[in-house]
């Protein structure tokens, strides 16, 4: 069974350092530094494990998302500057 279905206990799905890390695109010392530094997800800790519940990543990535533009659509550096077309 992956662990990552649902359970039929009802507990929400939690992912490990190194899955969480994959999941980021960044190192695990990353996930490290970044609890050291009280920033990064709210985790559990079972013993030695560190284990990371996925509504909690959610919420924290939440407190990362850069506003809106006004006009709705993204922006990018340079973007319509000596367009070609």
């Amino acid at each position: 069974m992956n662990q990552h279905q649902s359970s039929p206990h009802a507990l929400e799905p939690l992912l490990n350092i190194d899955e969480l890390a994959d999941y980021l695109g960044v190192p695990v010392s990353t996930i490290y530094d970044w609890r050291t530094n009280g920033k990064g997800p709210r985790a559990y800790r079972f013993g030695k494990r560190i284990m990371f519940g996925i509504t909690d990543i959610r919420a924290w990535m939440d407190t990362l998302r850069e506003p809106a533009s006004p006009t709705g659509a993204a922006t990018f550096p340079g973007a319509g500057e000596g367009a070609c077309g």
